[in-house]
């Protein structure tokens, strides 16, 4: 599910909501055309082409995180293909859940043998999202349906990762690849929307929404919505309290406080963020996050250790002793050779 916005228009009834019920912003912003889509403009612009051309291939669309525009485009393309017709010239399936090969035989080659009035040019479109999920057996399926009726029906598939897909559908498909959203982009989108809802903020709060969405902008949009309607005040603090992750300017004085051989600070603000109840991988991930803006050279000396104790974590053992051992290899990376020599 991608999610990008619409320039401050509601998806339900194309105009600015006035109900007394609110959509969620993901929904109520979520783009109808590709103009309104944010990032990946090499991909949105070959997108762009094939609207105008009217000429769809098959497309598999690949993206190996989520919340960055791969199903939106798909429909926003659909929508100026299709027009009048998008309602029933357009079919949607979640593979993750609808991924056996009777899903194949049944629902989609029932679709693509229906007859629908479309423009001149035009195919009905069939959207698989996670389409990687699919089994073996249901993708050999869908390779005949393909070669069957590609007079009408062109398909869409949207998944993480393209290398499930078997060859021959590959082989078939336009593949366009996503990558993740920069700060920028979410940022400006960010901006509209707290404009256009009217939400109150400071600088602290926006850069905190960036933060923690990591190039996602559905997760950007969700905890704008979820921080101005709890707190009715986007602010830092705010921000990680409903995201629930450790703060990283705690963090930042962790990790500078190793930097600098300081092991009873690095504790001390450890034991902290333990006691408000953050677990080990909480941590690590925010220390992992933080210690990426440091200049290169100390971030690669940084990430060894940090991606040994996150491996460590992941393995079962989420103790705040090897969240302390991994401030103590920090600590002694930093300290001078003669001070070991006794």
């Amino acid at each position: 599910m991608s999610l990008s916005i619409a320039k401050g228009k509601a998806v339900a009834n194309g105009n600015a909501s006035t109900t007394p019920y609110e959509l969620p912003w993901v929904e109520k912003y979520r783009p109808q055309v590709l103009d309104d889509i944010v990032g990946n403009t090499d991909t949105i612009e070959r997108l762009k082409v094939i609207a105008r051309d009217g000429n769809c291939p098959h497309i598999i669309i690949s993206v190996w995180m989520p919340g960055i525009g791969k199903t939106t485009s798909i429909h926003c393309l659909a929508h100026q293909l299709l027009g009048d017709a998008y309602k029933e010239a357009v079919l949607e399936l979640n593979a993750s859940d609808e991924r056996g090969i009777e899903v194949v035989r049944n629902k989609i080659k029932a679709f693509a043998q229906k007859k629908v009035t479309l423009p001149s040019g035009r195919h009905k479109i069939i959207i698989l999202d996670e389409a990687d999920s699919m089994t073996a057996g249901a993708q050999q399926a869908l390779r005949r349906t393909m070669e069957l009726h590609a007079k009408t029906t062109r398909f869409a598939l949207a998944c993480n990762m393209s290398n499930k897909i078997i060859e021959p559908l590959q082989s078939r498909c336009a593949i366009l690849r996503y990558s993740k959203l920069r700060d920028q982009e979410i940022l400006k989108r960010l901006l509209e929307i707290c404009e256009a809802e009217k939400v109150e903020h400071n600088n602290e709060g926006i850069e905190a929404l960036i933060f923690t969405a990591e190039g996602d902008m559905r997760q950007a949009i969700n905890n704008l919505q979820s921080t101005w309607s709890g707190f009715g005040f986007v602010s830092g603090p705010n921000v990680f309290k409903v995201c629930d992750q450790p703060h990283p300017i705690v963090v930042q004085a962790m990790i500078r406080a190793c930097v600098k051989g300081d092991i009873d600070g690095a504790m001390e603000r450890l034991n902290e963020l333990w006691d408000q109840g953050y677990s080990a991988v909480d941590i690590v991930v925010t220390v992992f996050r933080v210690v990426k803006t440091f200049d290169e050279y100390a971030c690669l000396m940084l990430l060894d250790e940090i991606g040994f104790t996150h491996m460590r974590i992941l393995e079962g053992v989420g103790t705040l002793v090897q969240l302390g051992g991994l401030m103590a290899r920090l600590c002694r990376m930093h300290f001078k050779p003669a001070l070991f020599r006794a």
